[in-house]
């Protein structure tokens, strides 16, 4: 907004603001070969960071299916305890029948009773088999963490020291853009960011050498090249689209 306000206050003409996009685009091409300098890192990290967040959510995940397991094991053995408590019982009660019915009976309940704790035990050993397949599950997420973590952290570092390194050139670029900024309306500006999005090496804005377009060296025909000269109106590379102006230094000679 303050950009904004800079650029309504003060009336400049089309030539400077050609000029200021020239210059914008110089600083602009300054910090992208920082950038460069930083490589691929900045994508590492944040590939890293979130593949960081997806093992931890699956180690939570996995914790949470042992611990499951482990209730489901406590509640067979005491399902089981409770079985072993209603067959002794049942025993008890044979002792005392009347007839065969009545034995014949209880003899099922028991009978029913164990295989309830065959049923029991047999949940019990895949429970048990499911627990030792989560913990070698958890063992190589924890490990492969522990290797992505060291990873993060070399990277980490490396870029940051990178950062404190450029720290300073970047901030003096980015004074000199603001400056730059105050001569540039909004509608100018959005069409360079454009521009800058959709080429080659981010270059918006390039001179006229030898006749040709800067970017893709493309001929420009003379009364174009007059046209560019005087710089009147904005015009762009009928071939590549990027802004073109004059070569301050070959207007210098």
């Amino acid at each position: 907004m303050a950009t904004q306000k800079k650029t309504t206050d003060v009336d400049y003409s089309m030539q400077e603001k050609i000029l200021a996009l020239y210059e914008l685009q110089k600083i602009d091409s300054k910090i992208d070969e920082i950038n460069k300098v930083k490589g691929e890192l900045p994508l590492e990290v944040q590939d890293l960071e979130d593949e960081m967040a997806g093992m931890t959510t699956r180690i939570e995940h996995v914790n949470a299916e042992i611990e499951e397991l482990n209730s489901l094991i406590k509640q067979r053995k005491r399902e089981v305890d409770q079985a072993k408590i209603m067959i002794g019982n049942y025993k008890e009660q044979q002792n005392n029948v009347r007839n065969n019915r009545e034995f014949d009976a209880i003899t099922k309940e028991i009978e029913y009773q164990e295989l309830e704790i065959e049923l029991a035990e047999k949940r019990l050993k895949e429970y048990a088999a499911g627990i030792k397949a989560k913990k070698l599950q958890l063992e190589e997420a924890e490990n492969l963490s522990k290797e992505r973590a060291a990873d993060l952290a070399a990277k980490k570092s490396e870029l940051e020291s990178i950062e404190v390194e450029t720290a300073p050139q970047v901030a003096e670029y980015e004074a000199q853009r603001e400056r730059v900024l105050s001569k540039i309306d909004e509608r100018l500006l959005a069409a360079y960011e454009r521009i800058r999005r959709n080429v080659r090496n981010g270059l918006a804005v390039v001179t006229v050498k030898r006749d040709a377009c800067g970017g893709c060296f493309n001929r420009i025909p003379p009364q174009r090249q007059v046209d560019i000269r005087q710089g009147k109106k904005i015009i762009v590379c009928e071939y590549c689209g990027r802004i073109l102006v004059a070569d301050p230094e070959a207007a210098q000679e």
